[in-house]
Protein backbone atom coordinates (compact mmCIF):
# COMPACT_ATOMS: atom_id res chain seq x y z
CA UNK A 1 0.00 0.00 0.00
CA UNK A 2 1.35 3.46 -0.91
CA UNK A 3 2.83 5.49 1.93
CA UNK A 4 3.37 9.23 2.21
CA UNK A 5 5.92 11.23 4.17
CA UNK A 6 4.48 14.56 5.26
CA UNK A 7 6.63 17.28 6.80
CA UNK A 8 5.16 20.56 8.02
CA UNK A 9 7.62 23.29 8.97
CA UNK A 10 6.14 25.58 11.59
CA UNK A 11 9.08 27.90 12.21
CA UNK A 12 12.62 28.45 10.96
CA UNK A 13 15.13 28.74 13.78
CA UNK A 14 18.42 28.58 11.86
CA UNK A 15 18.47 29.54 8.17
CA UNK A 16 22.04 28.32 7.67
CA UNK A 17 21.18 24.81 8.90
CA UNK A 18 18.14 24.67 6.62
CA UNK A 19 20.23 25.84 3.68
CA UNK A 20 22.51 22.85 4.30
CA UNK A 21 19.57 20.48 4.81
CA UNK A 22 18.13 20.87 1.30
CA UNK A 23 21.11 19.59 -0.70
CA UNK A 24 21.84 16.84 1.84
CA UNK A 25 18.22 15.64 1.78
CA UNK A 26 18.31 15.57 -2.03
CA UNK A 27 21.42 13.41 -1.96
CA UNK A 28 19.80 11.12 0.61
CA UNK A 29 16.89 10.56 -1.79
CA UNK A 30 19.16 9.01 -4.43
CA UNK A 31 18.60 5.29 -4.75
CA UNK A 32 15.22 5.41 -2.99
CA UNK A 33 11.98 5.11 -4.98
CA UNK A 34 10.28 8.27 -3.81
CA UNK A 35 8.12 10.68 -5.75
CA UNK A 36 7.87 14.32 -4.60
CA UNK A 37 4.23 15.39 -4.74
CA UNK A 38 4.59 18.78 -3.05
CA UNK A 39 7.68 20.63 -1.85
CA UNK A 40 7.72 24.14 -0.43
CA UNK A 41 4.99 25.42 -2.75
CA UNK A 42 2.55 28.24 -2.08
CA UNK A 43 0.30 27.58 0.92
CA UNK A 44 -3.35 28.46 1.41
CA UNK A 45 -3.63 27.69 5.10
CA UNK A 46 -7.14 27.02 6.33
CA UNK A 47 -6.77 25.96 9.97
CA UNK A 48 -4.31 25.54 12.83
CA UNK A 49 -1.13 27.27 13.87
CA UNK A 50 1.24 29.02 11.52
CA UNK A 51 2.86 26.93 8.77
CA UNK A 52 5.89 28.08 6.78
CA UNK A 53 6.31 25.13 4.44
CA UNK A 54 5.17 21.61 3.65
CA UNK A 55 6.55 18.58 1.82
CA UNK A 56 4.75 15.44 0.68
CA UNK A 57 6.71 12.47 -0.68
CA UNK A 58 5.14 9.29 -2.07
CA UNK A 59 6.67 5.83 -1.53
CA UNK A 60 5.54 2.43 -2.85
CA UNK A 61 4.93 1.19 0.72
CA UNK A 62 5.67 1.91 4.37
CA UNK A 63 8.74 -0.35 4.50
CA UNK A 64 10.33 1.53 1.61
CA UNK A 65 9.50 4.85 3.22
CA UNK A 66 11.07 3.77 6.52
CA UNK A 67 14.17 2.51 4.71
CA UNK A 68 14.68 6.01 3.27
CA UNK A 69 13.94 7.81 6.55
CA UNK A 70 16.12 5.47 8.64
CA UNK A 71 19.01 5.52 6.15
CA UNK A 72 22.24 6.98 7.52
CA UNK A 73 22.29 9.64 4.79
CA UNK A 74 18.79 10.94 5.56
CA UNK A 75 19.32 10.75 9.30
CA UNK A 76 22.42 12.93 8.90
CA UNK A 77 20.40 15.40 6.80
CA UNK A 78 17.45 15.40 9.19
CA UNK A 79 19.69 16.58 12.04
CA UNK A 80 20.11 19.81 10.08
CA UNK A 81 16.32 20.13 9.67
CA UNK A 82 15.83 19.53 13.39
CA UNK A 83 18.44 22.12 14.35
CA UNK A 84 17.14 24.62 11.79
CA UNK A 85 13.41 24.45 12.37
CA UNK A 86 10.43 23.44 14.40
CA UNK A 87 8.52 20.92 12.33
CA UNK A 88 6.14 17.99 12.41
CA UNK A 89 6.84 14.96 10.23
CA UNK A 90 4.96 11.70 9.85
CA UNK A 91 4.13 8.81 7.55
CA UNK A 92 0.57 8.01 6.50
CA UNK A 93 -0.63 5.03 4.48
CA UNK A 94 -2.65 5.70 1.37
CA UNK A 95 -6.02 4.17 0.60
Amino acid sequence: MTAYFVMIREQTTDKAALAEYGPRASLAAQGHPLKPLAAYGALDQLEGGAVEAAVILEFPDMATARAWYDSPSYQAASKLRHSGSKAVAFFVEGI
